[in-house]
């Protein structure tokens, strides 16, 4: 890969917007997976009344493993970085969420 590519895209917000837009892409297609006929504000409803929110984004975030290797394997550890810690944020938000309505 052309070097000045890899220093465009090497870097921590790009690591950090793609870990954060990853998962509401995954809920979105998790959403249009298993909705029954509903909109997304009668799905985000059900989803808190069964009390499964935060289940449902740590499996959304789960994609942010695939582009973490995929950013180590382009040798982009800034990029790899930034997602990882948009992983770990997300993670501290839902324990956060956790304790507070537990």
């Amino acid at each position: 890969m052309h070097g000045s590519m890899k220093a465009r895209y090497d870097v921590l917000w790009i690591g950090l917007l793609t870990g954060f837009l990853l998962p509401v892409l995954a809920f979105f297609v998790f959403f249009l997976a298993v909705r029954e006929e509903q909109s997304l504000s009668q799905f985000l409803a059900e989803v808190f009344s069964r009390n499964v929110f935060t289940q449902v984004i740590s499996l959304c975030a789960v994609p942010n493993l695939l582009i973490f290797f995929i950013f180590i394997w382009l040798n982009w550890l800034y990029s790899a970085r930034g997602a990882l810690m948009a992983t770990i944020i997300l993670a501290l938000l839902v324990l956060g969420y956790k304790w507070l309505v537990a």
